[in-house]
């Protein structure tokens, strides 16, 4: 057993969680799947002052070994009680009506991640591992049919021309980042990692960055129920071709539902947002606006416009929640208050007299 670190993040949650009596207990323990250890878990709250949660697990097992240090921090950062189940549902079929027509939704984007049981996530997966992972999805993307089939481009011995229009495209990922670099995700960069598009660029899936899966839907102007339709659709074909060929399945937990390496995105692991305008709330101030998708359970960003700068009037707005809720739950709500932000945009236009 190695001696208790020093947590440099000292108001994050790892500092309040990682007590020196669970250290002793549990920093000599490594799990089954990638031999992941407390230490690893923890490397980035305890190398940076700026974390807020701090902690990532190197695989499924990582949940459970070191449960009593997961499991409060967990149910403090989602707010849920400790008894707490989460239940799945991606049945399109259940999102009542649409982002309506006359709001000026500029794009719609739907992300959620997926992690193959058996192998370790991206923080303690071995590279074995994230070979035959890898391997799995070639196989799935080359089974996708109709609008949903695509190509799939592996980071390693990429092609100028091929990496230069991802970058066009905003769909490369990069290495560099200092979290995921601490946490161990960008070992044996950049093999077995790519991207996957269909041609339309509208369903797309990252492959071993800092989930083993990043599943993308997207496309201009507001039909969300359309844009989580071709996402639950993209999900299911690739989970059925990783089933038939290998048996294994996505990790999907009762307590905490789709398992990935940041505890912060269990649950659904999902956020959906769309670019509005919002000049009457742009007018108001962003701290009321804030305060307002508080209530309606959303959170907005500042968006930067094509140009580079912060056109003024675009902001991002995405559910706040991913644990505690399901998918069609989550969409429902933000489908709802965008609409209802909007209505409320028109009364402060006329009230600024814009």
């Amino acid at each position: 057993m190695s001696d208790f670190p020093e947590i440099k993040s000292a108001h994050s949650l790892v500092a309040k969680h990682v007590t020196k009596e669970l250290w002793e207990k549990l920093s000599g323990h490594e799990t089954a799947t990638s031999g992941f250890t407390l230490a690893k878990a923890i490397a980035c709250a305890v190398q940076f002052d700026d974390q807020h949660c701090g902690i990532y697990a190197g695989d499924g097992d990582s949940y459970k070994d070191f449960a009593e240090v997961f499991d409060p921090l967990i149910q403090e950062y989602h707010g849920i009680s400790a008894d707490d189940v989460h239940t799945s549902d991606m049945d399109f079929n259940k999102i009542n009506g649409n982002i309506d027509d006359d709001v000026p939704v500029k794009s719609t984007r739907i992300r959620v991640g997926r992690s193959i049981a058996g192998f370790g996530l991206s923080p303690g997966i071995t590279k074995e591992q994230r070979l035959e992972m890898e391997g799995l999805m070639k196989n799935a993307f080359a089974k996708l049919e109709e609008d949903l089939a695509g190509d799939y481009f592996p980071l390693t011995g990429m092609d100028e021309g091929v990496r230069q229009q991802l970058v066009d495209d905003h769909f490369l990922f990069v290495s560099g980042d200092k979290n995921l670099q601490a946490a161990g995700m960008e070992r044996d960069w950049p093999e077995g990692r790519g991207i996957f598009h269909n041609k339309e660029k509208s369903f797309l899936v990252w492959v071993n960055e800092e989930d083993q899966l990043r599943i993308i839907s997207m496309e201009q102007g507001g039909d969300v129920k359309g844009v989580f339709q071709r996402l639950a659709r993209g999900i299911q074909a690739v989970q059925d071709s990783v089933k038939a060929e290998s048996g294994k399945d996505f990790m999907l937990d009762e307590k905490y539902g789709y398992l990935h390496s940041c505890p912060t995105n269990l649950g659904t692991g999902m956020r959906a947002s769309v670019h509005v305008d919002l000049p009457g709330w742009t007018k108001e101030g962003l701290k009321t606006l804030q305060a307002r998708c508080e209530e309606l359970h959303l959170q907005p960003r500042g968006t930067r416009g094509e140009s580079g700068g912060q056109t003024g009037v675009t902001y991002d707005i995405s559910n706040k929640h991913r644990l505690g809720y399901s998918e069609v739950q989550l969409i429902q709500k933000m489908i709802d208050g965008v609409n209802t932000l909007y209505k409320e945009d028109l009364e402060l236009k006329k009230k600024h007299g814009l």
